[in-house]
């Protein structure tokens, strides 16, 4: 309560306010991303108080989150590439003439991963933070490749067309400056590509270019959106008891992948789409508009987010680059994060706290009235929208680095994308993998330094060798899965044959 106290103040809210609105706007607008918006937001900050500065810059932060679902479900376009899954089932569902129900659902689920991801945060941030100092590099590397084995086996289509696609991803990760000697590698000469290739334009081009190129493809036979009502815009009794108990299971997960450094909510969204379908009694309808497939990501990607507050207030490791910002901000202003920061400086503290609680609150009340003037979107004729929304990409793109290679990239990963879309390869997955290489290979460097090259160290540690265990396990049950399907389809050809 001693929280709330601070963060109810007309103060508090009008910078919470700020946060949230600036924080939704960046997320639907492509290219900019969250470490962008709180970076050029810091200067405003230097001369308010320091809770008001924390609690802006945090608004910001989790509201790009949900700002980055609207376009993916309307779009097909992820405004945050912790958004990327949700297209998956969200934009299907916008098609079926459901795009109301699926940003109530979306609203609803980021709010209950919110809530309970800060609950954890109240009770446990002493034990929780504990735990995740446990890890070491071996058992980082171990987790991010039995993750990336899940999504690949698990989650998203043919295991092999899954497996493939992280493969390519980690490939396109290792592109660029070779973070331990220096030195340029698999750039081909190209002195744009010494940073690796961008990944705002990488996805910008696999999601929302790929998808503009289907819509003129495919314009005459695609169904055009159902005309919007107030009862399309609110989800179903069916529809909200298909999505609470993947909402619970998201919010949980998302709340212990946010504890671990540089796990981040792009692998939290990902591993919560993998389980639901794992889980689903009918698999066949992710990719077409499945509830679970919206509900459980955008809990775990709100849960991601506030819970990743936990490793940087209670130990002052920060889980990302938009944690060591905000950690940076709070330095600027004399506060070190860490234990003593419950002891120092209690106020802030449990103020930003109770302040990411109000704005989860100002967020669901600012954008479910706003549910009907997304929707109208889609009732604009793709040969006008769609224009549009290439400019505004290239705009983004461009925007980032200053640089027209980048809206070459994303022509051509659109067209890859489309390439395989069609024949059945989630570029979701190599996105998956893009944002991992980096994290992996540095893991997997640093746990061979310390222990001098002996690459048996991933298996002597109990949390490393149990997680390759476990992805061993996945693999060799797929690949079991796979042949017992391919011998049962022959014997069905042979027996109608016959």
């Amino acid at each position: 309560m001693h929280g709330f106290g601070h963060a109810l103040t007309p103060e508090a809210l009008l910078f919470c306010l700020i946060g949230v609105t600036i924080g939704t706007l960046v997320g639907v607008l492509p290219g900019i991303g969250a470490l962008a918006a709180i970076s050029l937001s810091l200067p405003l900050t230097y001369y308010v108080d320091p809770l008001l500065a924390l609690i802006m810059l945090s608004g910001i932060f989790y509201g790009t989150q949900y700002g980055g679902s609207i376009t993916a479900i309307l779009l097909n376009l992820p405004g945050e590439p912790s958004t990327a899954i949700t297209c998956l089932d969200a934009h299907p569902m916008a098609k079926k003439g459901r795009a109301g129900a699926a940003l109530f659902i979306t609203a609803g689920a980021s709010f209950v991963g919110g809530t309970l991801a800060l609950v954890l945060l109240v009770c446990f941030t002493p034990f929780l933070a504990s735990i995740a100092l446990r890890f070491s590099s071996a058992d980082y590397f171990a987790l991010i490749l039995f993750c990336l084995i899940g999504a690949s086996m698990l989650g998203l289509g043919s295991p092999v067309k899954g497996f493939s696609m992280v493969a390519v991803g980690l490939l396109l990760g290792m592109v660029g400056t070779d973070v331990t000697t220096g030195q340029a590698r698999f750039t081909l000469g190209v002195p744009s590509l010494i940073d690796g290739v961008d990944l705002v334009a990488m996805m910008m081009g696999l999601f929302g270019v790929s998808e503009i190129i289907s819509t003129y493809l495919h314009e005459d036979g695609a169904s055009k959106p159902e005309r919007v009502t107030l009862r399309s815009l609110i989800p179903t009794r069916q529809e909200v008891r298909e999505a609470t108990m993947p909402t619970l299971r998201g919010s949980v997960l998302g709340s212990v992948i946010g504890l671990l450094p540089g796990m981040g909510a792009t692998l939290g969204t990902f591993i919560a789409y993998s389980i639901e379908k794992r889980i689903s009694r009918d698999p066949s309808k992710f990719g077409t508009g499945a509830i679970e497939g919206i509900a459980s990501p955008e809990a775990c990607n709100n849960a991601t987010v506030q819970a990743s507050f936990i490793p940087m207030l209670g130990i002052g490791i920060p889980s990302g680059a938009v944690m060591a910002v905000l950690m940076g901000a709070m330095m600027i202003h004399g506060i070190q994060p860490g234990p003593l920061m419950m002891v120092q400086h209690a106020d802030i503290f449990w103020g930003v706290v109770a302040s990411m609680w109000v704005g989860n609150v100002m967020l669901l009340v600012l954008n479910i009235p706003l549910i009907g003037i997304w929707v109208r979107l889609l009732s604009v004729p793709s040969h006008i929208l769609s224009p549009i929304v290439l400019l505004v990409m290239c705009i983004g793109v461009y925007s980032v680095n200053n640089n027209v290679f980048d809206i070459y990239t994303m022509m051509i990963f659109g067209i890859l994308g489309y390439i395989c879309s069609s024949f059945g390869y989630s570029p979701a997955l190599l996105i998956l993998g893009v944002i991992l290489s980096p994290i992996l290979e540095e893991h997997f460097r640093r746990a061979l330094l310390i222990s001098d090259g002996d690459y048996f160290v991933f298996l002597q540690e109990p949390i490393s060798g149990t997680f390759i265990v476990l992805g061993l396990m996945i693999v060799a049950l797929s690949l079991r899965g796979g042949a017992s399907a391919l011998i049962l389809k022959r014997r069905n050809a042979r027996i109608i044959d016959e």
